[in-house]
């Protein structure tokens, strides 16, 4: 439990005391909203979070978003900007024994007219009983709650408490926000300054961080201690350095250049070749780069309509149930139903005519053909209209055997076409039978 009181009573002062035996991560930790890197959609001007503390007003709020994406310094800096006392619980170690009596201490502090914030890290682990007691006090404005957690609020908090919270989400780290987060500590912080650390190798690094600014700086830390001083007394951190430091090979892949490009289309043309074991090993690739996996999920969402289509419609249900799962869950596990996913989708049966069908009948659009739609097919909601003929000699299908009649659909004066050509492979060979027997002329 960590405390920003003396005596569990008295907020202690907002110095600016570094820890030199802290992790790099904590002795760099911004320490007011201004210095935080990244999340402008939370804390530029006149943004929410900014706005509530120039007013002096903060509300509960669960804090959602991926590792290292700054969620706990963003609490002690939004108490620190509103001189309020905070308390920090972790879900993880903490008991029903000890929420109580952080409520009993906020209590106190309410009575004597200072304002409590609770921050409580990992709160998806709470329990029932633990969030019952936290919705009391939040009802009561005992304490206003900041909770943070890497998965999704919606289901893992109660429903009762996140209907009494504001929820934001944190977006992982872009390599320019890792590499000022980086370059500030090692021009601020004292054991950086002194061993004279130098990044040789950014891309290695970004690489490493995955959008994580923790793990960009315990990396630094880490390769920092293994680096040999150089001519000039300086550590400079190579790729080999960082490898070490690390314990994992640095994969050359820049998520905004070619190499993401490169990848995905590497993945994506092994799914369309039916080849289940090369997707994998892209999508290794890219989940060992720290590629968004919510980015590859959407791609196979994608891909499920593109190239598997009506050859396999449940393709495209997985691939959906792909990506929620991966938002749901996150990384590292998220790399389970990834690859559940590549290998249904690369073994199963291809057809792009879905695909070229919708193509084609957009082409038609765009060539000016007309687009009158005939009266029989027109909705008839008004009796006017029914006068007029709208909806008149529709023939209902239903009322005819094997649920089908001889009507033309298409607008008035354009010549019906095949725009949507069902391949012999999979469910759609039996799209392409009933298409024969219903339509002879153009199938």
């Amino acid at each position: 439990m960590q405390s920003l009181f003396a005596d569990h009573d008295e907020p202690i002062a907002n110095n600016d005391a570094r820890n030199p035996d802290a992790p790099l991560a904590d002795r760099v930790r911004p320490r007011t909203l201004d210095d935080i890197a990244g999340q402008t959609h939370l804390l530029a001007e006149g943004s929410p979070l900014r706005s509530f503390t120039e007013q002096n007003q903060l509300p509960s709020m669960i804090l959602w978003g991926p590792p290292g994406t700054g969620k706990t310094t963003l609490a002690f800096a939004l108490a620190a900007k509103l001189g309020w006392a905070m308390e920090r619980l972790s879900a993880v170690e903490a008991g029903v024994k000890d929420l109580r009596e952080v409520l009993t201490r906020a209590e106190r502090m309410r009575k004597s007219g200072r304002r409590f914030v609770l921050f409580i890290d990992e709160i998806h682990r709470f329990n029932k009983n633990q969030q019952d007691a936290l919705l009391h006090a939040v009802e009561r404005g005992i304490v206003t709650l900041i909770g943070a957690t890497t998965e999704n609020p919606s289901f893992e908090v109660n429903s009762a408490l996140l209907s009494r919270c504001q929820v934001y989400r944190l977006h992982a780290l872009s390599d320019a926000e890792i590499r000022t987060i980086v370059e500030h500590a090692l021009l601020h912080d004292a054991a950086m300054v002194m061993q004279r650390v130098v990044v040789d190798d950014w891309e290695a690094l970004l690489a490493v961080a995955g959008g994580d600014a923790r793990s960009a700086l315990n990396a630094v830390e880490s390769a920092a201690t293994l680096a040999l001083q150089g001519p000039n007394g300086e550590r400079r951190l190579t790729r080999e350095v960082l490898r070490k430091a690390v314990q994992q090979r640095v994969v050359m892949y820049d998520r905004a250049g070619d190499a993401h490009f490169d990848t995905i289309s590497a993945f994506i043309k092994s799914l369309r070749g039916s080849d289940p074991d090369a997707a994998l090993l892209y999508l290794a690739i890219m989940i060992e780069a720290g590629e968004d996996p919510l980015f590859i999920a959407r791609r196979m969402v994608v891909f499920a309509s593109e190239d598997v289509g009506n050859a396999d419609p449940l393709a495209l249900t997985l691939a959906l149930s792909v990506f929620q799962s991966v938002e749901r869950i996150g990384m590292p596990e998220g790399r389970i139903p990834l690859s559940q996913g590549v290998t249904y989708l690369a073994s199963a049966p291809k057809s792009n005519a879905s695909y070229v069908a919708i193509g084609e009948a957009q082409e038609l659009i765009k060539s000016g053909v007309s687009i009158t739609i005939p009266f029989q097919l027109r909705n008839a909601p008004t009796r006017l209209m029914k006068e007029q003929g709208y909806g008149a000699e529709y023939k209902y299908p239903h009322s005819y055997e094997g649920h089908f009649v001889r009507e033309s659909y298409f607008p008035e004066g354009v010549e019906p076409v095949a725009m949507y050509r069902p391949e012999a492979a999979g469910k759609e060979a039996e799209i392409q039978r009933r298409l024969r027997d219903w339509w002879p002329e153009r199938y």
